[in-house]
């Protein structure tokens, strides 16, 4: 298996970034050349309209809220406006799959390294389905950014993920509204250990001291109905997958430890363009560790004696099938289908040799740390995954629609992994059972990464936050799986019994724009909607001021000090103040942008 400029500073990222072009700012994967087109010259006569797709109150109460506070301020600004609402399934797959909306109120689950938002924004994905690029966003200026944070690290690299930051805040394909407080909370009367890591990961569930099986409770019920690794739509957070599936290595607090893998060991292997004759091929490799564009080699050596659930082993081949598969789920039989999944992380993968059943040598595109992100994607099983390749193909003709067969819409319920746990039973809607799976390393006494609890995990759906409080309260669970409801944490109980579970915010609330048709393709109408989003009011009306409202949709050190949070958002305020909108400012902005309003006070735009 085989697959074959610099950025400016924080100081002068805005106004390079402008100055790129209209033309590079607005090529969009519709095709449209001059998006800031003033739309007059394409619009009638009629009131414009948009859809708002979210989640109803059962599902999300801070979504629906966000939304019916957006939905609001357009229409007072002469939009009229549809609200979408829908399951979370639904919703990502309206957005994910579908691709068939204007607007979109979520949650995106982000990732512990911003590397994640070359996955979100590069434009190479911009007609995929999954979780790559849902906005359609195409930008060549904005490529080039992205492609250089993957490439150094350290300080240059937290200078080139500010330009991309600077870029998004003027762009706007997402606007990012806050960071919720993840809040759960667990008994300390059943079992110990909750500090040994957090819950939006396979280790919070490792290390745990009790006896008999932990009795999650969990407020989504998709786990019930499907646990395919690949699905775009059954999950936004990869914490289910996690424990059913090993990766290579695994990232506990932030930073990479080995999983799987034994032993990781990186050497450098200069690329063509780095190479040189006698007499300057010493300077040539210079330049090239400064450009970051050494590939990079990791050997891999397996742990010994690993199997998959069924009892089969867990070999090389397995991961070179698994980074394979990953790239084109067609394996070659149809035209090319990469998965909804993982998208970014395979891009880093150059090739795999497999050296025998235990070893094999993986060329990345360098050893930053978008490289080593690459190694955390869950390794699959060849013999099942090959086999339903195989039986689709023999079936007749073979096609393989990315996104969209069986292979990623598929349930796969049991799974066939090779995690911590396993499958033992479920039923729909209620409950899913994972039992401890006896064979796996984490038991033996040489690894030191956390074992599993007694006898395994059951997971019940319990719909609402503040019930799920009461019954972890009252000793009918040990746990709440999901994050808490705002509304619910304050009503998490003072009791000795009871331990609440706070861990830091990775993902974030954000309306998302199908930039792929007009006028939502027009970045300054985008803008325009942003300015009637108050964040200081939702988070304290919406959240309980159990969020932190953000202008980027990373946090801590990676934000520029011009996109630093200071009460109000530094690139697009609130038009408005307290939460009341000022209405004939808002509507400045949008004629501002080449609208223009009809003696009613609607906002025309209609086709």
């Amino acid at each position: 298996m085989n697959w074959s400029p610099s950025s400016p500073d924080d100081g002068v990222s805005r106004r390079s970034f402008l100055a790129a072009g209209a033309a590079a700012a607005a090529v969009t994967a519709s095709g449209c050349i001059d998006s800031v087109r003033n739309v007059v010259e394409q619009a009638g006569d009629n009131q414009m309209t948009l859809s708002i797709t979210t989640l109803p109150a059962d599902a999300d109460r801070q979504n629906i809220q966000i939304a019916r506070r957006l939905e609001a301020n357009l229409e007072a600004v002469g939009i009229d406006v549809a609200l979408d609402m829908r399951s979370p399934s639904e919703l990502l797959k309206t957005v994910l799959i579908d691709q068939e909306f204007d607007l979109y109120v979520g949650r995106h689950p982000a990732d512990y390294d911003p590397d994640f938002l070359y996955d979100a924004l590069h434009s190479t994905f911009a007609n995929e389905r999954g979780w790559q690029n849902p906005f359609g966003f195409a930008n060549m200026y904005f490529d080039t950014l992205l492609e250089e944070q993957r490439r150094v690290d350290g300080e240059q690299r937290k200078q080139r993920l500010g330009s991309v930051l600077h870029g998004l805040a003027q762009e706007k394909p997402f606007e990012p509204i806050c960071f919720p407080d993840e809040h759960r909370i667990a008994r300390t009367d059943g079992f110990e250990g909750w500090d040994e890591g957090t819950l939006g990961s396979r280790h919070g569930y490792l290390g745990l001291e009790g006896d008999g099986q932990l009795h999650a409770l969990a407020t989504d019920s998709r786990m019930t109905r499907n646990l395919n690794p690949l699905s775009a739509t059954a999950r936004e957070r990869e914490t289910m997958i996690d424990l059913l599936y090993d990766s290579l290595l695994s990232e506990r607090n932030g930073e990479l430890v080995p999983w799987l893998a034994e032993s990781v060991e990186w050497s450098a292997t200069p690329s063509e363009t780095a190479s040189g004759d006698d007499t300057n091929g010493e300077k040539d490799d210079a330049n090239a560790d400064e450009r970051g564009d050494e590939r990079r080699t990791v050997s891999i050596t397996l742990r010994e004696d690993c199997r998959f659930h069924d009892g089969e082993p867990l070999t090389a081949s397995d991961v070179a099938f698994t980074y394979r598969f990953l790239e084109d789920t067609s394996l070659g039989r149809a035209p090319e289908s990469p998965a909804p999944r993982y998208r970014g992380q395979v891009e880093m993968v150059e090739s795999v040799e497999i050296e025998d059943d235990r070893r094999l040598t993986i060329t990345l595109r360098g050893e930053t740390p978008a490289g080593q992100r690459a190694l955390t994607v869950p390794i699959l099983p060849k013999h099942v995954w090959q086999e339903l390749i195989d039986q689709r193909a023999a079936s007749g003709e073979f096609s393989a629609p990315q996104g969209r067969w069986v292979a990623v819409t598929g349930d796969h319920i049991p799974p066939v992994g090779s995690g911590p746990y396993r499958y033992e039973s479920h039923t729909e809607d209620e409950q899913l059972v994972l039992e401890r799976y006896d064979d796996h390393f984490t038991l033996r006494e040489d690894v030191d990464l956390g074992e599993p609890v007694t006898e395994g995990l059951r997971f019940t759906i319990e719909p609402g936050s503040a019930a799920a409080v009461r019954r972890v309260s009252d000793g009918s669970g040990d746990l709440t799986a999901s994050i808490l409801d705002a509304y619910a944490i304050g009503g998490i109980p003072d009791s000795s019994d009871i331990t609440e579970l706070t861990a830091t915010h990775r993902s974030f609330y954000h309306i998302g724009f199908n930039v792929r048709n007009a006028p939502l393709s027009n970045p300054h109408f985008r803008r325009a909607i942003t300015q009637l989003i108050d964040k200081e009011t939702i988070v304290d009306e919406v959240f309980y001021d159990y969020a932190t409202p953000t202008a980027t949709p990373v946090a801590d050190d990676w934000v520029p000090s011009r996109l630093e949070w200071s009460g109000e958002d530094p690139v697009t305020p609130f038009v408005g103040s307290n939460g009341r909108l000022n209405v004939e400012a808002a509507k400045s902005a949008f004629e501002t942008a080449g609208f223009r309003y009809d003696d009613n006070g609607r906002l025309l735009g209609g086709y």
